[in-house]
C-alpha cells in the first residue's frame, strides 16, 4: 500500500458498515471505490462465498483500488471473498449486475482525495495545474474548453444551476473577458476578482463545483443509479449514500422519499448522518459529508 493509500481516511466509515450489515455470504456493490477505504472494510467482512463489485472511472483510482485490495485478499487468504472491478461509471451498473442480487449498495458521491491531491488533474483551486477535471481522462471535454468556448449566458446558467453562484453572471462575465483560461490558478485568481471574500470557503468554491459537476454529469450519473438500485437489490438489503453537497443529498432525500412513498424503500435515516467533532478533527473533508440509507422492501419486489 502507498503513503497516499495508508493516509486516506473513508468519511463515515463505521457508520457505512453499519448500515451495510455485511453477511459473510453476501454480495455487495461499492459504485465509487476512490482508493478503496470503504471497499476494503466490505471486504474484509466478507467470506469466501461473498462478494465485492467495486465501480469507478477514474482509470488511476482503480489501479489503486485494485492493488489495495489485492494486498487485503491475500492478508485473508482462504478466507478472501471474490472481488469485481469494472472501470466504467456507476450508471453502468444494470450492465453489469444481474436484478435482485446485491445485498447492498454504496455510494460516496464526493471527489477522492486523489484527484483533489493531483494538481494536474485541474480539480482544485489551490494548485497551479491544467483546467481539466475529468473524473475519466481518456473521454470527454475538459472545464477549460467549457469556461474557453461557452456562451458568457449559457456559463452563467451553468455556474448558478451546479454551482448556487448568487453572482453568477459576474462570474461568467470576468472568465470569459480574461479568456484564455489556461491553469486552475488563473481561474481562480479570475473567479475571486468577482465575487467577495468569503469567511468560510474559497470564491471559486462553487465555480470550480460547477464545471465539475458539468464536465462529469454528475448529477445525471446519481439518478441513473438511484433509478437502477431498486431493481438490483435483494428484498430487505440497503442502500447507502454520501452527499457532499446540497444538490447531491437533494437528489438523494427526493429519491428515497418518493420510494417510499410507493413502498420500495423503508428509509432508515430520518434526517442524514453527519460526522461527529473527533472525526471532523481527523478528517476535516468528513465535514460536508451527509448519509442517508434505506433497505428495500419485500413487497417492492
Amino acid at each position: 500500500m502507498t503513503g497516499r493509500e495508508a493516509r486516506h481516511v473513508p468519511v463515515l466509515f463505521d457508520v457505512v458498515l453499519e448500515f451495510l450489515r455485511i453477511r459473510r455470504d453476501g454480495v455487495y456493490a461499492d459504485c465509487t471505490l476512490g482508493l478503496a477505504g470503504h471497499a476494503e472494510g466490505i471486504v474484509r467482512q466478507l467470506g469466501p462465498a461473498g462478494r465485492l463489485i467495486g465501480f469507478d472511472r477514474d482509470p488511476e483510482a482503480l489501479e489503486m483500488a485494485k492493488n489495495r485490495l489485492e494486498q487485503a485478499r491475500a492478508a485473508m487468504g482462504s478466507e478472501a471473498p471474490q472481488v469485481t472491478l469494472i472501470g466504467e461509471a456507476f450508471s453502468s451498473i444494470a450492465r453489469h449486475v444481474r436484478p435482485a442480487s446485491l445485498d447492498g449498495l454504496l455510494a460516496d458521491f464526493g471527489v477522492s482525495s486523489l484527484q483533489l491531491e493531483e494538481a494536474q488533474r485541474g480539480f482544485s483551486f489551490q494548485a497551479e495545474g491544467p483546467v481539466d477535471m475529468r473524473m475519466d481522462t481518456r473521454t470527454g471535454m475538459t472545464a477549460g474548453q467549457v469556461v474557453n468556448e461557452m456562451d458568457e449566458r449559457e456559463l452563467a446558467n451553468l455556474i448558478y444551476e451546479y454551482g448556487e453562484e448568487r453572482r453568477s453572471r459576474t462570474v461568467a462575465r470576468a472568465i470569459v473577458r480574461g479568456r484564455p483560461v489556461r491553469s486552475t490558478s488563473q481561474l481562480a485568481r479570475i473567479v475571486a476578482s468577482a465575487v467577495p471574500p468569503m469567511k468560510y470557503m474559497h470564491p471559486a468554491t462553487r465555480t470550480f463545483q460547477a464545471l465539475r459537476i458539468y464536465v462529469n454529469r454528475e448529477l445525471e450519473e446519481i439518478r441513473a443509479l438511484l433509478e437502477a438500485a431498486p431493481k438490483l437489490l435483494k428484498p430487505s438489503a440497503r442502500l447507502v449514500v454520501i452527499s457532499f453537497h446540497s444538490l447531491e443529498d437533494r437528489i438523494a432525500k427526493d429519491s428515497l422519499r418518493e420510494g417510499a412513498r410507493a413502498a420500495i424503500w423503508n428509509v432508515l435515516t430520518r434526517k442524514p448522518v453527519a460526522a461527529d467533532e473527533e472525526e471532523v478533527e481527523k478528517n476535516p473533508r468528513s465535514r460536508s459529508a451527509r448519509l442517508r440509507a434505506a433497505e428495500k422492501t419485500a413487497a417492492s419486489c
